[in-house]
């Protein structure tokens, strides 16, 4: 930690004294376990990670960060999507006509599409290969099987929301993709007609099956992708923080001083 001039020190006191500030702040950077703890409880951001986790969880090599990865390309998605509404009709023949808009006339549209779409396409890879690196590392397994299937409810709504919304811009590969991809459902023994006419709210591809599609796509989908992802974290954090190997969760902790007569250099030490 680098040492405060006694200006900035001055400043800073003066700024953590105000009112303004305590009525934001309700605890100060006490250097205690329990001011810590009550700082990361009372603010919503922070407590999204536990007061303290094991160094080893938390290295790069052990999650690779495809969770946190997989949830930052669906804020991107919702970011890009909110902007994407602004701009679009779910009728015929608009839809497309509003594509084209964004492609040509729109200020920075074809940026916000195209981001919009490659997220999309990046979003279902990491969850993909979220799931596969925790299947290799054995983080299915009890007391975490609850949080394996939410898992899987994860992916199965992500590979929904980037189905849903292919039909979305109404033109011949959207529409021709979809059309398979409800003959697929229709080929479903004793219910696949039912199916398919849920899916399209009707016997062919039309209007009744854009709006549809809308809908489920930036209502219903989103709504339980944020509620399964809520879960999933909480249950993370009731199951002890990120998997690890019984040969390596039964070492020791590495914990971290800080002192002030040794130099910047020796200040913080590991012990195993």
């Amino acid at each position: 930690m680098k040492a405060k001039t006694p200006l900035f020190g001055k400043l800073l006191d003066l700024l953590m004294q105000s009112k303004a500030w305590r009525s934001l702040f309700r605890h100060g950077f006490s250097e205690t376990n329990r001011n810590r703890s009550l700082m990361v409880f009372s603010n919503f951001f922070l407590h999204i990670h536990p007061v303290k986790v094991r160094l080893r969880a938390i290295a790069f090599r052990r999650t690779y960060y495809l969770g946190g990865l997989s949830g930052v390309t669906a804020f991107v998605l919702t970011v890009t999507g909110l902007f994407l509404m602004f701009y679009y009709r779910p009728a015929v023949p608009q839809a497309y006509y509003d594509m084209k808009d964004l492609q040509f006339v729109v200020s920075a549209g074809v940026f916000i599409r195209n981001l919009h779409r490659w997220a999309a396409h990046a979003m279902v890879a990491l969850v993909f290969v979220h799931m596969v690196r925790v299947f290799f590392a054995g983080a299915y397994r009890p007391p975490r099987e609850f949080n394996w299937v939410i898992g899987v409810l994860l992916f199965v709504v992500t590979l929904l929301l980037s189905y849903t919304g292919y039909l979305l811009p109404w033109d011949q590969l959207a529409y021709w993709a979809v059309t398979v991809g409800t003959n697929m459902a229709d080929a479903t023994p004793f219910v696949g007609a039912q199916i398919k006419f849920l899916m399209l709210g009707g016997n062919t591809l039309g209007e009744n099956a854009l709006i549809r599609f809308y809908v489920i796509h930036c209502i219903l989908l989103p709504a339980v992708l944020y509620l399964l992802v809520a879960v999933h974290i909480w249950r993370i954090r009731k199951d002890g923080g990120i998997h690890l190997p019984k040969s390596e969760s039964k070492q020791p902790e590495v914990t971290v001083r800080i002192t002030e007569k040794k130099p910047a250099a020796e200040k913080v030490t590991e012990d195993e």
